[in-house]
């Protein structure tokens, strides 16, 4: 009995590898396709990455055609959706350096931490105790408001081990009032409607649009002065993501344990997220990128290696994704970003105006 038992978990273990390569595979052929699309002027035109186009091609799969995909690569796509997207979370970093941070100084630095800070507590207030949304939701759609869209809901997901679709509605947040803001900052500003010179309307488009790639298109618009500062500005914010990735990390930890305590002897184990070990992986590529160990060739190398590794694990998202579970809270998420896009304008506009004024 034994003798034939070995053989056969053998098999199985092999079959069950082979799926879950033939999963990632699939995801990887998908990001690819999912690419070229993204690269369609019409659609780059829009500030849309192939991040967004990724979620979105793949929750149009996951809903219409998932039942052709066989049920034994299910464990790739897990895989590009949780494992692989850790991973190019902490790559990210290679696209922000110390140095341009400190090209900014105080203004730039002041004007994004007041900015995350503000709209996360905004984002996680509104959103739980006005429009009833659980915990991860509103904390996703926060963050990508307030750090830095769709690379900040990933790097969230990744921490709360929230559920595909709730990623999903914070992305769908993103790409609504992002592209808005992409086309609506420029006419407002030549319009003489912010009152800003070409340094605030870099602190505000950098301090306050949700996608890097929309705020490069909107400041375009102004000045090649006003997209330096607002690109800087920009990828300040990212770099706030590794102290607000550990400070969430050990709220959930903490609400996890008095969840436990609550319960008494029947709780669950310990979470394993306290601490976001690829947010620490952030900020070690941060390092590298600053003391510019390596070749610029290989940076760039690597950075479209990583934003192709992010298009998988969003594709991945969008296919796990279900539009019945959206439907469930899709208002009450969409008014909690419209929400804390008012914020972001109004808010945005007198923190800009009080550190021009205090650092100016």
């Amino acid at each position: 009995m034994s003798t034939s038992a070995a053989p056969l978990t053998a098999a199985s273990h092999v079959h069950s590898t082979r799926g879950q390569l033939n999963g990632v595979l699939f995801v990887a052929l998908f990001a690819a396709a999912v690419t070229r699309i993204a690269a369609i002027p019409a659609i780059a035109g829009l500030g849309l990455s192939p991040l967004i186009v990724g979620i979105v091609a793949g929750a149009i799969y996951g809903n219409a055609l998932r039942d052709g995909m066989p049920a034994s690569w299910a464990a790739g796509v897990n895989f590009s959706a949780r494992k692989l997207l850790r991973i190019a979370v902490a790559f990210f970093g290679l696209r922000v350096s110390l140095q341009e941070i400190a090209q900014v100084g105080l203004p730039g630095l002041a004007e994004s931490v007041l900015i995350v800070v503000s709209t996360l507590v905004l984002g996680t207030w509104v959103g739980m105790k006005v429009m009833k949304l659980d915990r991860d939701t509103a904390l996703l759609t926060a963050a990508g408001s307030a750090i830095c869209g769709a690379a900040a809901v990933l790097a969230f997901e990744s921490t709360l081990q929230s559920t595909p679709h709730k990623s999903a509605m914070a992305v769908g947040s993103v790409v609504l009032f992002g592209t808005l803001s992409m086309f609506l900052y420029p006419v407002l500003f030549n319009a003489g409607w912010l009152h800003l010179d070409t340094v605030g309307a870099g602190l505000f488009f950098g301090g306050t649009i949700h996608e890097v790639a929309q705020v490069v298109g909107a400041a375009s618009n102004v000045s090649p002065e006003a997209t330096h500062i607002a690109t800087i500005v920009k990828m300040t914010r990212v770099m706030l993501l590794v102290p607000v990735l550990l400070v969430v990390g050990l709220w959930v930890n903490r609400a996890a344990r008095g969840d436990r305590h609550t319960d008494g002897a029947a709780g669950h184990a310990p979470r394993k997220l306290a601490i976001p070990w690829f947010a620490l992986g952030f900020l070690a590529c941060v390092v590298i990128n600053s003391l510019h160990v390596l070749p610029d060739h290989a940076t760039s190398t690597l950075n479209l290696l990583d934003t192709f590794a992010l298009t998988m694990a969003m594709t991945a998202l969008g296919i796990e994704t279900r539009i019945s579970q959206i439907r469930e809270a899709g208002p009450r998420a969409l008014t909690t970003g419209l929400i804390l896009y008012v914020w972001l304008i109004a808010g945005g506009l007198g923190i800009t105006w009080t550190v021009q004024h205090l650092f100016g």
